[in-house]
């Protein structure tokens, strides 16, 4: 469904048949909510939790030996992929072309 409004008046569409019909005060949604919106939230502190392959890569910034790693191709297809590299300890980021 889709609201619409015209002249003030609004509308209810079916996206599907787009058959139409007026909203008034007699179409009423709603929606309970049971428990604390904030039960299901799950925090991952993201510093601590790298899921990337790890390399031994000096870090020009702090001089660590690990980094993380990832290839995304940056240019068109018949380019070479861009390698990026994170130091595991102060996470200053680097690339190789």
């Amino acid at each position: 469904m889709v609201a619409r409004t015209e002249k003030g008046k609004k509308r209810l569409i079916c996206a599907r048949c787009c058959h139409e019909e007026s909203l008034d005060s007699s179409h009423i949604v709603e929606q309970k909510v049971s428990g604390k919106p904030m039960d299901e939230v799950v925090i991952i502190d993201r510093k601590s939790q790298e899921s990337l392959p790890i390399i031994k890569a000096k870090c020009s910034r702090c001089g660590n030996e690990e980094a993380v790693w990832w290839i995304k191709q940056m240019r068109s297809g018949d380019e070479p992929p861009t390698i990026f590299y994170r130091c595991t300890k102060c996470r200053h980021t680097w690339r190789q072309y």
